[in-house]
């Protein structure tokens, strides 16, 4: 490891151009030297091999003539799992791997969960092996039915009647093994409980269908120390279970604030996270009271390091280096030039193909317009919608849009203009995106 002044060598697993800007932007980013390790598509297109990715990093990271002082990652698996796996070999600091295999299979998550809170849906295994394949006994329609461990919500479906589930499982049982082959190479590096013997990678799962407003907490564990440092509102197109946007920080009563606070220290403290942070998804129905754990994610939220910035004053990727490097992140409150900020989701409800998108010089004369805005656009001109890796199963990600602003109504409008300036043409649609004013 490197303690002296010299600029610290850190290795990003995946590092992408999105990203690159914020990760500079963080306090004593001028001491970093960023690295990227593994290209987005080595790590996510097709059929990923663990060990494969092992011996592309290696040997990167033996070639590089300097000290390895840190390797993070933002991104699920495989990227979630081979942070520990190269820690561990190369001394760098992160959680062990077996408290990320304990969230990223979702089985195995769930009986975590059980052991120490009640805020968590009914659940069970769905036999993919049977010809005819049953609802778990004690559960009933509506669920969602999901692999144990998936991409962005990929293979993921809610099913209102047992025709529903036939399919969906089907669908399930004929793409499980592209995250699931590679993932039992992982399981297999770890002595298993005795409740997981057996269980493997390639699993489907029934969960209950939750409702109300889903809520996302964020926070950091340093030397066992669990901090929650933000919770988030997580809002969707209407009548639709894809994001419509992630907005901080969250509107809901302080009350509620402080149980998110309670559930998510008492699950993390089960879990056994160290040296690393975490993303917990909740669903939160304001009609009972009730609360409940849709997921938990062992890894940095890329997603939201805008959002912290405009808000806070430091984008979250502070928490990841700093904990990366054994210093405790200890992020400002409110210091940021907006009140509120929000990541929304420009998607496509049909296929389609991308006849234009804005060039580099238009997005920089939007971004320059509008104060508090940056865009992201997803796919390339030319690209059909259905040949986009990482998709939700119900819609397309065409663009994301950044807003800060003093209200929510004034990061509404900034959205709208944003959306309206981009210009995008998407051919083959009978029936595509949600105009900006249906947000």
């Amino acid at each position: 490891m490197n303690h002296g002044t010299d600029p610290k060598n850190i290795f990003v697993i995946g590092l992408d151009e999105a990203n690159l800007p914020t990760l500079r932007a963080v306090p004593h980013s001028d001491e970093y030297r960023f690295h990227p390790l593994l290209t987005i598509e080595e790590l996510q297109s097709g059929e990923v091999s663990v060990p494969d990715l092992i011996g592309r990093a290696t040997r990167v990271l033996d070639a590089f003539d300097g000290s390895v002082d840190a390797i993070v990652g933002y991104w699920d698996f495989p990227v979630s799992t081979l942070v520990p796996i190269l820690g561990e070999r190369y001394g760098t600091l992160s959680t062990s791997l077996e408290s990320v295999v304990k969230c990223e299979h979702k089985y195995w998550s769930r009986l975590e969960q059980e052991r120490v809170v009640q805020e968590h849906p009914k659940f069970g295994q769905v036999d993919l092996s049977a010809d005819e394949p049953s609802v778990p006994e004690g559960m009933s329609f509506p669920m969602w039915v999901k692999p144990a461990l998936s991409y962005s919500s990929e293979l993921a479906f809610g099913v209102k009647d047992q025709q529903e589930f036939r399919e969906a499982v089907a669908e399930i049982r004929q793409g499980v093994s592209r995250v699931g082959r590679p993932f039992e190479y992982v399981l297999d590096r770890l002595d298993l409980p005795p409740e997981m013997a057996g269980v493997g990678g390639q699993v489907c799962l029934a969960e209950e269908t939750l409702t109300g407003v889903q809520v996302a907490v964020e926070g950091y564990v340093h030397n066992g120390e669990i901090t929650v440092y933000g919770v988030l509102d997580s809002i969707n197109y209407p009548d639709s279970s894809s994001f419509l946007r992630h907005q901080y920080p969250s509107a809901l009563p302080e009350p509620v604030i402080r149980r998110l606070h309670d559930v998510s220290t008492r699950v993390i403290g089960q879990i056994g996270m160290d040296a690393a942070t975490f993303s917990i998804e909740y669903f939160y129905d304001p009609r009972t009271d009730a609360l409940n754990v849709l997921e938990i994610n062992p890894r940095h939220s890329q997603a939201h390091a805008e959002l912290f910035a405009y808000v806070d004053g430091v984008p979250n990727h502070h928490c990841m280096l700093s904990l990366a490097l054994g210093r405790d992140p200890q992020l400002p409150h409110r210091a940021g030039p907006f009140k509120v900020a929000a990541k929304w989701y420009y998607r496509w409800f049909a296929d389609g193909t991308v006849r234009r998108t804005p060039r580099p010089e238009d997005i920089e004369r939007i971004e320059r317009e509008i104060s508090g805005v940056r865009i992201d656009v997803v796919p390339e001109e030319g690209q059909r919608l259905s040949d986009s890796e990482q998709q939700d199963s119900y819609s397309y990600e065409v663009a994301h849009i950044f807003t800060g602003g003093d209200s929510e109504e004034d990061i509404r409008a900034k959205y709208d203009r944003a959306v309206a300036a981009l210009g995008l043409d998407l051919a083959g649609t009978a029936s595509g995106g949600w105009e900006a004013k249906n947000a």
